[in-house]
This record gives C-alpha cells, sequence and structure tokens, in this order.
C-alpha cells in the first residue's frame, strides 16, 4: 500500500472522511460503511473507520 494517501490522513477515519474521499452523500457514506466491506469501529454511536483498511479496500490491496 502506498502510504501517500494515508499520510495526509489521521489513523482512524469518521463517516465525514469517507464522504469526501469518495465524494459522495452522506446517506450513502452511510450505507458503504454499513455494508461490511471493510473494517469499522462502534465507539458508543460513533463509527471509526482504520485509515489503512479503508484505502486497502478502496484500492482492491489485500489487508
Amino acid at each position: 500500500m502506498n502510504n501517500n494517501y494515508t499520510a495526509k490522513y489521521p489513523p482512524v477515519l469518521e463517516v465525514k472522511d469517507i464522504k469526501e474521499i469518495l465524494g459522495i452523500g452522506r446517506r450513502q457514506a452511510y450505507e458503504l460503511v454499513h455494508s461490511e466491506q471493510f473494517h469499522t469501529i462502534k465507539v458508543g454511536k460513533s463509527i471509526r473507520i482504520p485509515t489503512q483498511n479503508f484505502f486497502n479496500w478502496l484500492y482492491g490491496e489485500s489487508a
């Protein structure tokens, strides 16, 4: 994985970050994180996504 992508983001992303990266709407971003296509972490009511896992998924790379 090319860390140039992950260097500009924190180690853990929020749904708003996914929305921004993919250029999609809020509803679509929540549907995506609930689709279980990549690892997510629930912290109370908040959803967090490990940055490395997200970019691995985005670029079709194995974990």
